[in-house]
């Protein structure tokens, strides 16, 4: 693993559910379990993320920037251990046609809770060591894939506020033709912030999600 990539695993080691979101897994043990691969790579531009564009006909989330992953199915296993490796690797899969085996994972962030779909997300951090073509495997499900340029990211000319027809507004990044917010986005500013890439960015500027929500 390139050693640019160490400060984000030790950040994934240390940090707390409360420093990532307000949006925690319900005490009941409500939610459906799910993971997605948060991957790092290695690009034309330096260290990048790989990202994909669900298909606008889904019934949730449609249309969104994402990372790849999805709910776990009963082969996965242990929804509180390595299940939530297992299918975080076989959704990246199934949606980008990845090569699972050219993937190194490293770790593991704290469960998220999505209110809106009632999903509890674990992020699984991933070395892309050996890249191998992707591309969307179901148009059904994935419009698009794509890699983003960590220096896009933290680029303070790329980043804003997305406000919500409901008034909630959260970080966003404006990288090509994408505008990625919501839980994407809220987890990609975490490690920014928590790795120490971070570049001071103008957190007064907003974009509207009218059009797009």
């Amino acid at each position: 693993m390139p050693g640019w990539l160490t400060p984000v695993r030790d950040a994934s080691r240390t940090v707390r559910p409360t420093q990532l979101s307000r949006f925690l897994p319900p005490e009941d043990g409500g939610g459906r379990p799910s993971a997605v691969l948060v991957l790092f790579g290695e690009g034309r531009q330096g260290p990048e993320m790989l990202l994909m564009e669900r298909a606008s006909s889904l019934r949730s989330h449609a249309g969104q920037p994402s990372f790849p992953g999805g709910a776990l199915d009963p082969e996965d296993g242990d929804p509180q251990g390595e299940g939530r490796l297992r299918a975080a690797l076989r959704e990246a899969e199934e949606e980008t046609g990845l090569d699972p085996s050219g993937v190194q994972l490293f770790g593991v962030l704290p469960s998220l809770y999505i209110p809106v779909s009632g999903f509890v997300v674990t992020p699984v951090l991933g070395w892309w060591r050996r890249p191998t073509p992707v591309a969307p495997v179901d148009p059904a499900e994935t419009a698009r894939v794509f890699t983003v340029p960590v220096a896009d990211l933290t680029d303070p000319a790329n980043r804003a506020m997305a406000v919500h027809p409901s008034g909630h507004a959260g970080p966003a990044f404006l990288v090509g033709s994408a505008l990625v917010w919501g839980f994407t986005a809220g987890v990609i500013d975490r490690i920014l912030h928590y790795a120490g890439w971070e570049r001071p960015w103008d957190r007064d500027r907003r974009v509207s999600l009218d059009s797009r929500a």
